[in-house]
């Protein structure tokens, strides 16, 4: 915690593992609002696939951040940070209680810890020849430019690679630097890996159910990109790989696909885990109330 800075709760953890209903509640009981920091969230008709909350999961309570930008539209973490601070401070200055939510993890830390981003822009043909390249190849070039690790699964994030080895190669690279805006209470959601994996496959197949593979295909009718889908990664890779024939059945996308996502659960909790400031709830209690205790005590401080 940061005393004297302006209060803000956090809801973070694991994918399947309630973090929307979680910070739904505790809005509904101390006058909040919610700040989605989900990186595909953003995209206005991604729904299904990204788990977006929907209006009766909502339940009256106000959320920001969600459906702000076109599929395809560059969308990046400084991006996010400038619009996570305006949505903020807006909540702040109506008097209500700001609760982040999400389990993005670049863009959880760039608002909890205040990164401080440079203003440089993407170069085109840079970008086109670090486009032949592998993961590994990216980040070698930028162990060899930099010298950093990266953990967690970021050393196969390709948008971020990307990113990274422009900067790093355009001179412009540096270390980000905070100057934290809020003082933040973050509360961890996640369950024994056994359990999350079930959650993940139930959920997965409810998706399907729902018609989340309908919702990848409008969306090629309506002009989305292949390569764009593809970048998306997990359920919107998964499903243009089976649309477009390279998975040719559909259990064997529920089989590739609940393997990713459990993969990728598994890089959230290793990401998360890092910050020793997390109250990680007993999620198998009664977490409600851990929560609630923790979030009274938080604004009465």
């Amino acid at each position: 915690m940061t005393a004297g800075l302006p209060k803000l709760v956090v809801v973070l953890g694991t994918t399947a593992c309630g973090k929307s209903g979680l910070g739904v509640e505790l809005a509904r009981r101390y006058n909040g609002e919610v700040i989605s920091a989900d990186s595909r969230q953003v995209y206005k008709g991604l729904d299904l696939g990204t788990g977006k909350v929907t209006e009766a999961e909502m339940r009256g309570v106000p959320h920001h951040l969600l459906d702000v930008v076109e599929p395809g539209q560059p969308y990046s973490v400084a991006d996010f940070q400038m619009a996570a601070y305006a949505a903020i401070d807006d909540v702040l200055e109506r008097g209500k209680i700001p609760i982040l939510v999400g389990g993005t993890g670049l863009y959880v830390r760039a608002v909890t810890r205040g990164f401080v981003f440079s203003g440089s822009k993407p170069d085109p043909a840079l970008r086109e020849t670090l486009e032949r390249k592998s993961n590994a190849e990216l980040y070698a070039v930028l162990r060899e430019k930099t010298g950093v690790t990266l953990t967690g699964g970021e050393e196969n994030n390709r948008h971020r690679l990307m990113r990274s080895v422009e900067k790093a190669l355009s001179g412009s690279w540096e270390v980000p630097s905070a100057c934290p805006r809020y003082d933040c209470l973050l509360l961890g959601v996640n369950f024994p890996r056994e359990v999350v994996c079930r959650r993940i496959d139930d959920r997965l197949q409810a998706r399907i159910d729902a018609g989340m593979l309908e919702e990848v295909a409008n969306l090629r009718s309506a002009g989305v990109s292949d390569e764009f889908l593809d970048r998306l990664g997990l359920e919107y890779r998964y499903i243009l790989w089976y649309l477009t024939g390279k998975i040719p059945t559909l259990e064997g996308l529920k089989d590739e696909l609940g393997r990713a996502i459990k993969r990728f659960a598994k890089r959230q909790v290793v990401w998360f885990k890092k910050d020793r400031d997390v109250l990680w709830l007993d999620m198998e209690g009664d977490f409600l109330t851990q929560a609630a205790d923790a979030v009274e005590q938080f604004l009465q401080a």
